[in-house]
């Protein structure tokens, strides 16, 4: 894989992350407005952004287990954090929305 293949990728996990983080974010500003249908579409869609980020990065995985070698480029690194982060928010996203809902009930 080339540079700019890694550079590509990680820019994808960036993008996709960045995405499910400000749908978990909405998800809780919903739910907080009582919004709780909207509140589970967002989650539903910042899942679904996950596993898009999530395709990329296995791409490397495998490439890596099939024999390949990488120079690790900084921005790679910086979209694996990305992608980390956006998984735990969008799991305590999801526990808010439902302690919310509980309260609400």
């Amino acid at each position: 894989m080339t540079k700019e293949e890694l550079y590509g990728l990680s820019f994808q996990l960036i993008l996709h992350s960045g995405n499910a983080r400000s749908l978990a974010m909405e998800a809780i500003y919903a739910a907080k407005d009582k919004n709780f249908d909207e509140a589970n579409e967002k989650l539903n869609e910042s899942e679904k952004e996950l596993n898009e980020a999530h395709q990329f990065q296995t791409q490397l995985i495998q490439a890596e287990a099939g024999g390949e070698s990488f120079d690790i480029p900084i921005i790679l690194v910086h979209a694996q954090d990305h992608l980390m982060t956006a998984m735990t928010l969008k799991d305590l996203a999801r526990e808010l929305v439902e302690i919310r809902q509980e309260m609400n009930n």
